[in-house]
C-alpha cells in the first residue's frame, strides 16, 4: 500500500465506519430543509407578503425562499466539507458548524440588503426586528445560526454514534 498523497483523504474525512462522508452530509442537508421549510413559514408574517400576497404568491414565496436556503445550505456544508477534508478536521465537529455559520449569515446578511434594500423584492413588516447596523431581519439570521446548527448536530450525533458501534 503506497504513502497518501497530498490530495489523499484520511479514512475518517471521506468515510465513517457504515459508507461515504457524502450520505452523512446529504442526511445534513435534508433534515436542514425541513427545518428552513418550518422556519420560513413561521417568519411568513413577518414580512409584507403575508398581508397583501395571494395565497398562491405565497406558497411559492414559501417554496422559493426554502428552495434558496438549501442551495445555500448546500454550498455552505460543501464548503465545510471541503475545508474539514484539506485541514482534516474531525467530520461535524465545531470547526465545519462554525464554517457552515459564516458563510450562512454573510449571505443572509447580503442577500436580505440587496432584496430589501435595493431590489425591492420582498420588505419587512413593523414587527420584524431588525438588527441596528445591519438592516438585515433577525429571523433570517437566528435562521442560519439554528438551522444548520440542529441539522449538523443531529447528524453529527448519528454520525458518532456510527462510528463507535462500527468499532
Amino acid at each position: 500500500m503506497s504513502s497518501p498523497t497530498r490530495f489523499a483523504c484520511a479514512q475518517s474525512i471521506c468515510n465513517s465506519g457504515d459508507g461515504p462522508l457524502r450520505s452523512w452530509i446529504a442526511l445534513s442537508i435534508g433534515l436542514a430543509a425541513i427545518g428552513h421549510l418550518a422556519w420560513e413559514a413561521a417568519q411568513l408574517p413577518l414580512y409584507t407578503l403575508w398581508r397583501t400576497g395571494t395565497p398562491r404568491e405565497i406558497a411559492f414565496a414559501l417554496f422559493h425562499c426554502t428552495g434558496g436556503d438549501v442551495l445555500i445550505t448546500t454550498a455552505t456544508f460543501a464548503a465545510a466539507a471541503a475545508l474539514a477534508r484539506h485541514f482534516r478536521w474531525p467530520p461535524f465537529g465545531w470547526r465545519m458548524l462554525l464554517t457552515v455559520i459564516v458563510l450562512g449569515t454573510a449571505y443572509t446578511i447580503f442577500s436580505e440588503w440587496l432584496n430589501v434594500e435595493i431590489r425591492r423584492t420582498w420588505s419587512y413588516t413593523a414587527a420584524m426586528p431588525v438588527v441596528p447596523f445591519l438592516g438585515t431581519g433577525l429571523t433570517p439570521l437566528l435562521q442560519w445560526l439554528i438551522v444548520p446548527g440542529m441539522a449538523l448536530a443531529v447528524t453529527g450525533y448519528r454520525y458518532r454514534r456510527a462510528r463507535r458501534l462500527a468499532r
